[in-house]
């Protein structure tokens, strides 16, 4: 998944990403990090570091609060400046003013919550929730800054009239519009309903946010026999005892726990008794009626959602959101998944009767339930195409996916080479930094990797910027990608399975969107664009991970070197459609269960487990051994990420990225050529032109929805 970026001009608040930074209040943590010498904080400069890099040696825990206090002094100092320019509005000194404030807030921002996300603390967590209702205030008081927006509306109402280059108009008119859905035309009296809402949200978002880290390290499956392990690699084996020790558990092994409702190793435990223990481990995390239960707080930020909505003018928190999204329209979207559902379905029952029949023939006496699905549909694999995932992994070495399948499909695409710098300090000892030369040899960007599962780590996988490319600001780009693969035993090889390379690929999609931003303005680069756009170019950078030479390059035995055998890539071609029917049904029904919640016109309170079963029985998608992907209570993406009525976006994406791919299939593939002006038309223009315009442009034509149906399986073979 993508990370969005915190913007402070009121971005996040048009799109609803508030959440995604924001926590319980707390007690103040303020004395403690006052003890830190302001003079000597590193955020208060940029950093010397090559791309003014964080410097990590350098920063202390204590750092962050002092800074981002002083940041949004500052940059509210700025900001009415701005506002109170006795001459008269310009672009030059309101919107180009604008986007040079907050400096130091948004150098201090971009790393806190990279750390926060990634490598949190107790500390660090009592940070976000003192800072956190802050934060939403100080958005508030520069979007529904009266003064400022007059300036900025004189110059949306003559933009037409003022010779602004195409970037520039684009830049009045995003920024005009995430005022306007910032609540910057409400009366004064709404405005103050607005910051209060607001503050809550935020609040209670990052509530959610720590409460889920908590319930997911807590959630973990203790196993005390290892007869309970049986059908795991002995180096899974190795891996779930370490991950006792590290809770201090002798004589036991314990079996942590993804953000997604099915877990990996679901796939091969033979034990059933350990398979529904470690599915319900997954399902129940954060419902134990414990300090960890998130229901109260999404039930509460459901009505916060609805009722900001409606002060807004909007019926529900969906319409107010995809205003600026491709989307356009809830009832565009809802459509879009329905007409998704009949087939979807229709695939994972079919592929529930081939388990069903595996079952029966080994004399099962029990109908398949979730927790059984990936352990059987292993086996109908096996059986129809002679193919399972311990022939595969051995195959997928992390560092060799990394070197020679996404770095070298970059490089044959676009001519990027990179360079590791293990002179740049890092946050955590697993994390890799490599330096991005372009095709010409010229030095381009900063790219870190964190690719391993951490008890302080939030669940998933995203991308985001240390430092934004901006031209205006003379700066280039440094990116980071997250994800939580298992993490080997010392000594081991980190084998990955076939959805992890994907992964892979999918969050480098992400980063080759950041790396190759060329735009003057800061608020408009790289991956700043529209939720249902967004997920495009990683997406449709998932499709390099099975090119032939591509694979060729990587795909490689991590012991003898040699390249995997023709007949397995046969194989693993053979089964490119295998489960879709359940993968895309439990993808289709987390996004309509996302959409149920942010469509609520009424802000009456919703128990969570009881909406979540109605939502699920309407919209005909309440399988019963296809759970959604997320379940409501732990559904990171609404409740704390961003993508709050947002989610159909991987869905949305995945036709523009089928549909794209075309494209390139028609035009000769993998190409320099291809890749150059994909890189020119798509990857470098960030949100300087209207997205649906942009994907015509470079497609030639409107996306039709037909690859992605034949891509998943759910269109005749």
């Amino acid at each position: 998944m993508f990370r969005f970026r915190t913007l402070v001009i009121a971005i996040a608040l048009a799109t609803g990403t508030t959440s995604t930074v924001f926590a319980a209040e707390t007690a103040p943590v303020t004395q403690a990090a006052t003890k830190a010498k302001l003079s000597t904080n590193p955020f208060f400069a940029p950093s010397t570091l090559p791309f003014q890099a964080p410097d990590f040696n350098q920063i202390k825990e204590a750092d962050y609060l002092p800074a981002i206090e002083k940041g949004m002094k500052l940059q509210l100092g700025e900001v009415n400046k701005i506002a109170n320019n006795p001459a008269a509005p310009t672009f030059d000194n309101t919107f180009i003013s604008l986007e040079k404030s907050g400096a130091l807030l948004n150098r201090v921002l971009a790393v806190f919550d990279a750390i926060t996300s990634a490598n949190t603390s107790d500390y660090l967590q009592k940070v976000q929730e003192d800072v956190a209702p802050k934060r939403a205030m100080h958005q508030d008081a520069i979007t529904l800054n009266a003064k400022l927006f007059k300036r900025i509306k004189t110059i949306y109402d003559k933009r037409d009239t003022l010779n602004l280059d195409p970037e520039s108009l684009r830049l009045v008119e995003v920024t005009y519009q995430n005022f306007v859905l910032g609540g910057a035309n409400l009366s004064d009296a709404d405005k103050i309903k607005l910051k209060a809402l607001n503050k809550e949200n935020s609040t209670l978002g990052t509530q959610f946010t720590n409460k889920l880290l908590a319930a997911t390290k807590d959630g973990s499956l203790v196993i005390i026999d290892k007869s309970k392990l049986a059908g795991l690699t002995d180096a899974e084996i190795t891996a779930a005892a370490e991950a006792a020790k590290s809770k201090k558990l002798d004589n036991a092994w314990v079996l942590t726990l993804q953000n997604t409702t099915q877990q990996p190793l679901l796939q091969e435990l033979t034990d059933r008794a350990t398979r529904e223990a470690l599915f319900k481990a997954s399902w129940n995390r954060a419902e134990k009626g414990d300090a960890n239960d998130t229901r109260a707080v999404i039930s509460r930020l459901a009505q916060i959602r609805t009722e900001q909505a409606k002060l807004l003018g909007f019926p529900s928190f969906a319409a107010w959101t995809l205003e600026n999204q491709m989307a356009k329209k809830p009832e565009t979207a809802i459509k879009f998944m329905q007409n998704l559902v009949p087939a979807a379905t229709a695939r994972a029952e079919t592929e529930a009767k081939d388990i069903q029949a595996v079952i029966d023939q080994q004399k099962g006496d029990f109908k398949v339930q979730p927790w059984d699905w990936n352990f059987y549909a292993e086996q109908v694999r096996k059986a129809k195409f002679d193919l399972d995932e311990s022939q595969i992994k051995p195959y997928l070495e992390l560092n060799n996916v990394l070197q020679n399948g996404v770095f070298y499909a970059a490089n044959q695409l676009y001519g990027l080479t990179f360079k590791e710098r293990k002179d740049i300090p890092v946050y955590n000892p697993d994390v890799r930094v490599f330096e991005v030369f372009d095709k010409d040899g010229s030095s381009l960007a900063l790219f870190y990797t964190d690719y391993y599962q951490r008890d302080n780590k939030n669940g998933g996988a995203w991308m985001s910027n240390f430092v934004n490319q901006s031209t205006l600001l003379g700066t280039k780009p440094v990116i980071y990608n997250v994800a939580n693969f298992a993490k080997p035993a010392d000594g081991q090889p980190a084998l990955l399975s076939y959805d992890d390379v994907i992964t892979m690929f999918h969050e480098f999609g992400h980063g080759l969107h950041g790396i190759f931003a060329n735009t003057k303005y800061a608020s408009l680069s790289g991956s700043a664009t529209a939720r249902d756009f967004v997920e495009f170019p990683s997406q449709f950078n998932e499709h390099w991970a099975s090119d032939p030479k591509i694979f060729a390059n990587y795909a490689k035995n991590y012991k003898t070197g040699e390249p995997m055998p023709q007949a397995l890539v046969d194989k693993i071609k053979k089964a490119g459609t295998f489960n879709k029917g359940y993968d895309m049904t439990e993808l289709v029904a987390a996004a309509l269960l996302d959409m149920d919640w942010h469509s609520l016109t009424t802000t009456e309170k919703q128990d969570p487990d009881a909406f979540e079963a109605a939502a699920l029985k309407k919209d005909k998608i309440d399988l019963s051994y296809v759970p959604p992907r997320y379940r409501s209570s732990y559904f990171m993406h609404i409740w704390g990420n961003g993508y709050a009525a947002g989610y159909y976006a991987y869905l949305w994406t995945q036709m523009l990225s089928d549909d794209g791919f075309e494209w390139f299939k028609e035009h000769g593939g993998l190409t320099r050529e291809n890749g150059d002006r994909f890189r020119e038309m798509v990857l470098s223009q960030g949100n300087t032109k209207d997205l649906s315009k942009l994907y015509h442009d470079w497609r030639g034509q409107e996306p039709s929805v037909e690859p992605m149906l034949k891509d998943r399986g759910l269109k005749g073979e």
